[in-house]
């Protein structure tokens, strides 16, 4: 057994199978696989194998669809059989709202190039006769999906992998993991049979790796603790029974081929055929959550006990939806672990913290996700980074606040909304409030509607003070929810008066030394701030895109405040401390600290907002304090307000004048009451979230994890001002070489009347696919609908006429100038 090689896969089911195959196929001719026990032991035994292409995330979405087409290819590559059975996928809707879902899905789906079809319940009927659909409005038709058998399509890729040179161990267990600083050492032990169970010999071999994924399934918190980090994937009971002989799906059978897979979306199950009867899935609730701490020695590939009286609606369903399997008797029935995580998604990408660790781990559609997730993770290894921007499956999306116990609640809550309709305006309440700043409460009492980031309570709007507990989740809608009508009183209060928005989510770094300025100058594309003044950078991936947004504020020589996404705070940190780790040697000391709790910020925004600090601010002139000549715009300034010291910085992510307020947080209750009451009189109304993404869709500011991402550069993104190429910085030459190859652009969009795009939906230039949008919402300033784009750079000219699919129609949108609203940038410049 070879002890020394490029990259060690840990875990042999299909998605550990499916990273030593792409790994292989993307040229490293050194891979092994570690199993525990036999390969597909954990979870892909007990699997159903559906294939389903659903999926709100544009990333997983190509995941899935990769998957689906590179196991069709393996037979003839191997010559086994991966068991999939193409016959379709057929997602029902009994509600308009379920409809409106899927058409949302749809578009998703067309800027991946997934293939679908809307079909009417007459034209269900008329296809599947044993369908009930007298209360259907229409289903989702995938017609180039359907199942596979899991542990056939595992061991065809295993012969796959071992055809291009991996080698596969089983029964060998990995205990310890130890980074001598530049490689690996593994300390693997070989696992025996004793009295049924599987149990450690006192035979352990080190292997050396340059790289180690894991892809340890079910055994995931175990893996975590060996490696010293927190990881949110914890297994969740699923069951699901195969029935016998249906009669009728026999008699069917006999005139046409197999039936499609059913998802009966409002009834929170699927159902397939199974050799001439049906297999029922559900996502019911309260499935618990099990191995919070670990899986017992005992299990193996095992099964729990069943709760057959938790699916009995799901149960019943089946029964109304397909009437002729009433008297199918119960053929078998499974209740197994599946891993999962807080929003559905795999846990794929360098693991916190740690040099050439990759996590593949959290998998609640493992056999869909398995064959994109090797593929992808293959090219971030090999290639430094994915086609695609993978940040939304990245582990460091959950922070080292996270708990077991929030995991697991969590984890249920994901389970049981698999099947809820997927509002994109949805805000999950399981394990909340958490963290909450000091004027939480004072902002609920408000009116306040909070949303989640990053574990934060942030204020999405502002509806009525008397609302009642169930408000938010009535308000929500695929068209203009019940919330709309305040989030557009809110941005128009900026627009003509002022507002206060809380930022405090914000995440905050200090970086002095006195190698920082040399770091920064390398780490990110713009020239850095002169002392008391900002910029807007980025810091770029090794491929020349982009991996950070940050505006820096120079408060010293050599000291820096930098400002990045309040969603991205330990993705962040951990990119940028493993860079200061590689690079101060050249550089010298350079000191890092993540100050993110300690800061709060309010940001104050409008016409109006200089009146109100005026009167609060003290300063030996108060009428000059915040005026252009001694608070120019894009400069950062230590105030007083009241009794609070601010750092105030003065920019707008609303492009109105405006100043961020970086206060202690421990006097954050003070500075909300001063400012409350300092606004009184010019009418000051409280900001949420929601108002201020529109805004900054009118001024063409691009936001991280929409329009800026690893996929896309900042030229691009149609930022070169804020990239200096008359210097040297991490990615430069990569962002060069890649060039041009699509432009983002705004457009303003003549949409259906009562609702506004996602960011999620297909452009298209008469019958081309032209690109898609990454954010969308309305423009108080336009009245009309507004968006943020990538489309192809031959189509991005200013007046380009293009359209946008909603709701299954296209509309006009017509790209505009980048910043529509105020172009020159008058009203933040403003003196007084």
């Amino acid at each position: 057994m070879k002890t020394n090689v490029k990259a060690l896969v840990i875990g042999g089911g299909a998605v550990g199978t499916s990273i030593a195959y792409h790994l292989a196929a993307a040229g490293w001719d050194d891979v092994m696989l570690l199993e525990r026990d036999e390969l597909t032991s954990g979870s892909t035994w007990h699997a159903a194998g559906l294939l389903p292409y659903f999926n709100m995330s544009f990333a997983t979405t190509h995941i899935h669809d990769y998957s689906i087409r590179f196991y069709k290819t393996l037979e003839e590559e191997t010559g086994l059989n991966a068991g999939f059975a193409v016959v379709g996928n057929l997602r029902m809707a009994q509600t308009i709202e379920r409809m409106e879902e899927y058409q949302l899905y749809a578009s998703t789906a067309e800027t991946c190039g997934v293939p679908y079809v809307f079909l009417t319940p007459d034209e269900i009927k008329a296809r599947w006769p044993l369908i009930e659909t007298s209360d259907l409005k229409g289903a989702l038709y995938h017609n180039t999906d359907g199942y596979i058998n899991p542990a056939d399509v595992t061991m065809a890729m295993a012969k796959g992998a071992r055809q291009r040179g991996v080698m596969i161990e089983r029964r060998w267990q990995a205990d310890a993991f130890h980074w001598n600083g530049t490689h690996w050492e593994v300390t693997a032990t070989k696992m025996v049979e004793k009295g049924g169970n599987l149990v450690p010999s006192d035979e352990q071999i080190v292997i050396t790796a340059e790289h180690v994924v894991t892809a340890s399934g079910n055994h995931a918190q175990r893996t975590a603790k060996m490696l010293g980090i927190k990881i949110p994937a914890i297994p969740v009971e699923h069951q699901f029974i195969v029935m016998d002989v249906d009669p009728a799906l026999q008699e069917y059978r006999k005139t046409n081929p197999e039936h499609p897979v059913v998802r009966d979306a409002d009834a929170q199950s699927y159902v397939r055929e199974e050799r001439g009867g049906w297999i029922l899935g559900v996502y019911e609730k309260h499935a618990p959550a099990r191995f919070e701490y670990g899986v017992p020695d005992s299990f193996r590939a095992d099964l729990f006990e069943l709760n057959l009286e938790r699916i009995e609606e799901q149960y019943l369903a089946m029964i109304h939806r397909i009437p002729s399997c009433e008297d199918s008797g119960l053929k078998n029935d499974f209740n197994g672990p599946i891993c999962y995580t807080p929003d559905g998604n795999p846990l794929v990408g360098p693991a916190p913290g740690l040099h050439n660790m990759w996590l593949a781990e959290g998998f609640s559609f493992g056999i869909t996700a398995a064959g994109g997730t090797g593929y992808y993770l293959a090219q971030m290894m090999v290639k430094g980074e994915a086609e695609i921007d993978m940040a939304s499956l990245d582990p460091k999306r959950y922070g080292p606040w996270m708990t077991t116990e929030w995991a697991a609640r969590k984890n249920e809550e994901a389970y049981e909304h698999v099947y809820i309709l997927h509002h994109p305006d949805e805000e999950r309440p399981a394990c909340r409030p958490l963290r909450t700043t000091p004027a939480f409460d004072r902002q609920k009492a408000r009116g306040a509607q909070f949303g989640w980031v990053n574990g934060w309570e942030r204020p999405n709007y502002f509806g009525p003070v008397d609302a009642p507990e169930s408000f938010d989740h009535d308000a929500r809608s695929f068209r203009r929810g019940g919330w709309w009508k305040h989030a557009v009183e809110e941005a128009k209060a900026i627009r003509t008066g002022v507002g206060l928005i809380d930022a405090s989510a914000f995440t905050k770094h200090r970086i002095s030394g006195p190698g920082a300025t040399a770091f920064l100058d390398w780490f990110t594309t713009n020239k850095l701030p002169k002392v008391g003044r900002i910029n807007l950078t980025y810091a770029l991936t090794g491929a020349g895109t982009t991996r950070t947004e940050y505006t820096i504020a120079r408060t010293g020589d050599d000291d820096y405040y930098l400002i990045s996404a309040g969603a991205w705070t330990a993705y962040d940190q951990d990119y940028l401390y493993k860079a200061i780790a590689d690079k101060e040697a050249d550089f010298g000391r350079i000191n890092a600290q993540e100050v993110t709790t300690q800061w709060g910020v309010f940001a104050i925004a409008g016409p109006k907002s200089r009146d109100v600090l005026q009167s609060i601010i003290k300063d030996a002139d108060p009428a000059t304090a915040l005026s252009n000549k001694r608070f120019p715009w894009l400069s950062v300034r230590d105030i007083e307000l009241g009794m609070c010291p601010v750092r105030a910085i003065r920019v707008a992510y609303t492009g109105e004048l405006g100043w961020e307020l970086h206060h202690p947080i421990e006097m954050q209750n003070y500075l909300f009451d001063l400012l409350e009451k300092a606004g009184e009189a010019h009418g000051m109304k409280l900001v949420g979230a929601r108002a201020q993404n529109w805004l900054r869709q009118e001024k063409s500011y691009r936001a991280f994890g929409n329009e800026l991402g690893r996929d896309a550069t900042p030229m691009e993104a149609d930022l070169p001002r804020f990239v200096d190429l008359n210097k040297d910085f991490h990615g430069k030459a990569e962002m060069q070489a890649k060039g041009i190859r699509s432009t983002c652009v705004t457009l303003l969009i003549d949409g259906p009347g009562n609702a506004d795009p996602w960011g999620r939906e297909v452009l298209y230039h008469g019958d081309t696919r032209v690109g898609r949008l990454t954010s969308g919402g309305y423009s108080v300033h336009f009245g009309k609908s507004i968006g943020m784009g990538y489309v192809h750079p031959d189509h991005a000219a200013v007046g380009t006429q293009l359209q946008v699919k909603m709701f299954d129609q296209l509309w006009p949108a017509t790209i505009v100038e980048d910043s529509p609203y105020d172009p020159q940038n008058a009203t933040i410049r403003k003196d007084g």
